[in-house]
């Protein structure tokens, strides 16, 4: 079955769902299900994992997709093919590299033409001396001016030509990366496709030439986001607008264009698998050991090539790996072990027989297959060469190595991934010939555009903004946007409105005068929604006018917090105190240490307004020293409302008419032993 009478389909983006790094994309396809079942669905972008390609059929439980996998196809791009900021950026550079040649040549000749000196010449011994032929030296230092004043005007141009062109090709390639991923390379245009075979024996309308649709959905790499908000309100509201907007970036490689966005705070390559607990047993009866999946290559497997052999020499010996597919990665040669002769089935069971006695060298074990993606490193092959133990010194005699257990060796995760194993074709070396051995050809051909993707995380964050994993703490939420968006892959950070959000809000007025004499306003939100709010900047506008951006904490469903919008200038605070220090007792043996709190509020707002005044008393943990507080000063309850309060915070809230002032009197004293006095004297504020 080759790519010519496979059928194919195209294929558009639907939906995106963006994790806190990569994103699953959804595409849906639609067409006549072949009498062989045999479907190519194009459009899948070159950076897409191929372990999470997953197909299915919605809406007809008799038709199924029974197998999926990932094909490349590379051809060369025509000489029209738009490429519009590459030609640029190439052309530039080449003007660039003339600039400097002319440069570099025009320097080589001042230098040459400034170290013209007159040289006189040689005189005989017995020869008299003879006059200096003055005309001659005015005549060369006229020569070297008049040729340096026409080099140095020729660099001076070719200076300013030189620092234009590389301008102009720092703002191309400044444009060329900004610009969209959703392009064929240079030179070669790469096209990804989903391989699905469907099963219509199940359904009577697909076997009659209906329409079926398919949804395929893949991850990609290169998806970032975080969450921003613009919060509305109305002085005497109780309520406010709350829209949600997201700061989406990405490069994966195709652009968004019209899709579903979906924002998830889960972690996309977070393992799944829960750990198995296997059985201790005490005795000689043990379970049998599940089957290896190896087996002996079939009798007279290296006859097969000698007649490949016998037809002589061919181009080029030196690859001694299978050849891959279109642009995969080469193998490394190395010793050749016993490779399978067939794929390797089940894995094996714990306590099974050492892989040591398979090539001399024991597999390298790869790990669980998780959720992750694996990298170009995950793919290693059956064996390597067992590094050469240093020689002890004095010249000892090494021990003799260990006698390797008897039986067949057991293959490794890697080794028993069915879709990254390559058939070694004749071209291998020794025993390589006609086995299987992992190395799948999409790592190193992927990993360019992979490492590309990856960059956006490296992208520096907007004012105020938390990664969405750092603020939602140890549960996962999704929001989904309200609309379609268009996010291109150009890896800068676009904005997408995923919905408003109801929350409860008024506003309050604080100050701690004893720390500082300004009255801030703040907005409480209290999260009246059951899903979780993340942090992030948000944009407060009061009555319609845009005040300041804020960082907005996480509110978790129910709770309450503060958001501060800054000083309060129409607010005054004042403060004043005074200290007094006696003594009593009947033997004057109690200091007492009185200090007085005179506070002044003044509204000139025009409107009402309620405001928080804290205070503070000393806390002592002597029983021996009491402090007795004046009435009318209360203690925060810290059951309710958004804040922490500090040990010995006391508070008083005021109701101020617009223009309304109001005076507060408190303070406390201090009866404490008279040989004991306060850290850093009794006489403070």
């Amino acid at each position: 079955m080759t790519a010519e009478t496979v059928q194919r389909w195209g294929s558009t983006l639907d939906s995106v769902v963006v994790y806190e790094r990569g994103a699953l994309c959804r595409r849906l396809a639609q067409g006549c299900v072949p009498p062989d079942g045999r479907v190519r669905v194009t459009g899948l972008p070159r950076s897409l994992d191929p372990g999470s390609l997953r197909a299915r059929v919605p809406g007809d439980p008799g038709v199924r997709v029974s197998e999926a996998r990932v094909e490349v196809e590379a051809e060369p791009l025509g000489s029209t093919a738009p490429d519009g900021l590459r030609h640029e950026v190439e052309r530039l550079t080449e003007e660039l590299m003339a600039a400097r040649c002319r440069r570099d040549h025009l320097l080589c000749l001042i230098g040459e033409v400034g170290a013209l000196r007159p040289v006189a010449p040689p005189r005989r011994r017995d020869a008299p001396h003879r006059r200096t032929p003055v005309d001659a030296w005015l005549e060369l230092a006229g020569f070297v001016d008049e040729r340096m004043t026409g080099l140095h005007s020729r660099l001076t141009e070719v200076e300013e030509v030189l620092s234009r062109t590389e301008h102009e090709l720092e703002v191309a390639e400044d444009e060329l990366a900004r610009a969209s991923t959703d392009s064929p390379a240079a030179h070669v245009a790469t096209t990804v496709s989903a391989l699905l075979t469907v099963d219509t024996s199940g359904s009577t309308a697909a076997d009659g030439g209906a329409e079926i649709g398919i949804e395929v959905e893949y991850g990609v790499p290169g998806a970032v986001w975080v969450p921003t908000y613009r919060l509305g309100f109305r002085h005497g509201d109780s309520s406010g607008r709350l829209v949600l907007r997201a700061s989406v970036a990405q490069r994966t490689g195709e652009d968004w264009n019209g899709v579903s966005v979906g924002l998830a705070t889960a972690d996309l390559q977070r393992g799944t698998e829960l750990p198995k607990l296997r059985s201790i047993r005490i005795g000689r009866r043990q379970p049998a050991p599940a089957p290896s999946g190896w087996r002996e290559p079939p009798a007279g497997l290296a006859g097969l090539f000698t007649g490949y052999d016998a037809a002589g020499a061919r181009p080029s010996t030196a690859t001694a790996a299978p050849v891959p597919a279109v642009g995969g990665p080469v193998p490394p040669p190395h010793p050749a072990p016993q490779g399978y002769g067939a794929p390797p089935g089940p894995a094996p069971a714990p306590g099974g027989p050492s892989p040591e006695s398979f090539a001399g060298a024991p597999p390298p074990q790869a790990p669980a297959r998780t959720g992750a993606r694996r990298g170009p490193a995950d793919r290693s092959f059956a064996a390597a060469p067992a590094p050469m133990a240093p020689a002890p010194p004095g010249g000892a005699v090494p021990p003799p190595p260990p006698v390797p257990p008897s039986g067949p060796p057991q293959p490794s995760g890697a080794e028993l991934d069915y879709t990254d194993l390559v058939l070694c074709g004749p071209e291998a070396q020794g025993a390589r010939r006609g086995r299987l051995f992992p190395g799948s050809p999409f790592d190193a051909v992927a990993a360019e555009f992979r490492a590309r993707a990856d960059a956006v995380a490296a992208l520096p964050l907007p004012g105020y903004a938390v990664r969405p994993r750092e603020s939602a703490g140890s549960f996962d939420h999704r929001f989904d946007a309200a609309a379609r968006a268009d996010i291109p892959s150009d890896g800068t950070w676009h904005t997408v409105t995923v919905g408003e959000i109801a929350v409860g809000t008024h506003t309050e007025y604080l100050c701690a005068p004893s720390v500082e004499q300004t009255v801030y306003a703040t907005s409480v939100l209290s999260n009246t929604t059951g899903q979780a709010l993340l942090a992030g900047p948000v944009e407060v506008t009061v009555d319609d006018d845009f005040l300041l951006t804020a960082a907005l904490p996480t509110l978790a469903p129910g709770a309450v917090r503060r958001v501060g919008l800054g000083p309060a200038e129409g607010v005054r605070v004042t403060r004043r105190t005074s200290g007094r220090e006696s003594t009593s007792g009947l033997r004057n043996n109690i200091t007492v240490l009185e200090h007085e709190v005179h506070v002044e509020l003044a509204n000139h707002l025009a409107g009402p307004v309620t405001i928080e005044v804290r205070e503070r008393v000393p806390v002592s943990s002597e029983a021996d020293v009491r402090i007795e507080e004046r009435a009318g000063w209360t203690t925060p309850d810290e059951g309710q409302g958004p804040d922490h309060h500090a040990p010995g915070t006391r508070v008083r809230r005021v109701d101020l008419p617009a223009g309304g002032t109001a005076v507060l009197e408190g303070g406390y004293e201090i009866r404490m032993p008279a040989g004991k006095a306060l850290a850093g004297g009794n006489r403070r504020s």
